[in-house]
């Protein structure tokens, strides 16, 4: 069974001002794409890595051969993390959290400004490409950042909450500033989203 790019939620310019519209077509139609293809390319008649879901393929990451570890690494995190990267943001959403996710990030971090503030350097310092997550962790939530396309699910964590710090996904709207992108990012979180993630998860 082959992936595919998911289509999204809103229209490309939905995020607007926050995030422009160019970017999230390029994003979605050229990025996540690539992941998308060379992931199928990658394990191409290997039926032990056709999962319903990619998720599936990337909790069980320990399992899978090396000769192609690599690129399922890369690509299929790529794809997983973009698909839940869409799914976290919408319009006339941001503002702070409510029910479940909100206890979960006041018990966690103390309160949402706490972990904002935690949320912010993890993203801002994160060195070169990769992600800020985040994630529920042994039934409790915690921010990391992890490199490149990795995701959390190949450390068996559950991903809530994820925000992309490659270059691509802001540089032709916020050049070299990421934190003024970091800061506009936090207007689109659609909170109802991470809530469902949260509830699944438990």
């Amino acid at each position: 069974m082959a992936y595919s790019l998911p289509d999204l939620p809103y229209d490309y310019s939905a995020l607007e001002p926050h995030i422009d519209a160019k970017t999230m077509e390029i994003h979605h139609t050229k990025h996540h794409q690539t992941y998308v293809d060379k992931l199928n390319a990658a394990i191409e008649g290997n039926d032990s890595l056709q999962y319903d879901h990619v998720d599936e393929l990337l909790k069980n990451f320990d399992s899978v051969p090396e000769d192609v570890k690599t690129p399922v690494r890369n690509h299929g995190g790529g794809h997983s993390n973009h698909t839940l990267f869409w799914t976290i943001m919408g319009p006339d959403a941001g503002g702070e959290p409510s029910g479940e996710i909100a206890s979960a990030i006041d018990d966690a971090f103390g309160s949402f400004k706490e972990f904002r503030d935690k949320f912010n350097t993890a993203a801002t310092n994160h060195f070169g490409s990769g992600w800020a997550w985040l994630v529920l962790d042994a039934g409790k939530a915690d921010v990391i950042s992890l490199p490149n396309q990795d995701s959390p699910l190949m450390q068996g964590k559950v991903p809530l909450l994820g925000l992309d710090v490659w270059e691509h996904a802001y540089y032709l709207k916020y050049q070299n500033k990421r934190p003024d992108y970091i800061e506009a990012w936090w207007n689109v979180v659609n909170w109802d989203a991470v809530n469902e993630r949260l509830t699944a998860a438990r």
